[in-house]
């Protein structure tokens, strides 16, 4: 059996037809060394440029360095957040040793640092998936 036979066997190559066609198409301009890059990505993916910069835009998963950079602030807020409850904490602390009690409101305290503590969780996971 041919290689062009292989791949008809596990997969189509191209995608399926339209009825009437595909009407648009976009031109795309790069540099020798994107240009590179694409084609080495193609042949790993073992498909053409055009269908690899398809498939790629297509994808529902897509972040942008925006996004990105947007979840990384997001992340800096939270542990500047978390610093200053731990601040309060320690505030807390030496109250509780030099006074002999805890203050009532240390339970709140914890509580905050608890709920910060997801959100920096959900932002490094959301950092992990990307």
């Amino acid at each position: 059996m041919t290689e062009k036979n292989e791949r008809r066997l596990f997969g189509r190559q191209r995608r399926a037809n339209v009825d009437g066609g595909r009407e648009k198409s976009y031109r795309v301009y790069v540099t020798a060394e994107e240009d590179a890059q694409l084609r080495a990505r193609a042949v790993v993916a073992d498909v053409t440029v055009p269908r690899l910069l398809f498939e790629s835009a297509m994808n529902a998963n897509i972040e942008t360095t925006t996004d990105r950079k947007g979840v990384i602030a997001e992340l800096f807020i939270v542990t500047r957040l978390m610093a200053n409850v731990s601040n309060n904490v320690n505030q807390l602390a030496k109250f509780a040793n030099t006074e002999g009690q805890f203050p009532d409101t240390a339970a709140a305290v914890a509580a905050e640092y608890r709920t910060l503590a997801v959100k920096v969780e959900d932002v490094i996971d959301r950092l992990a998936e990307s």
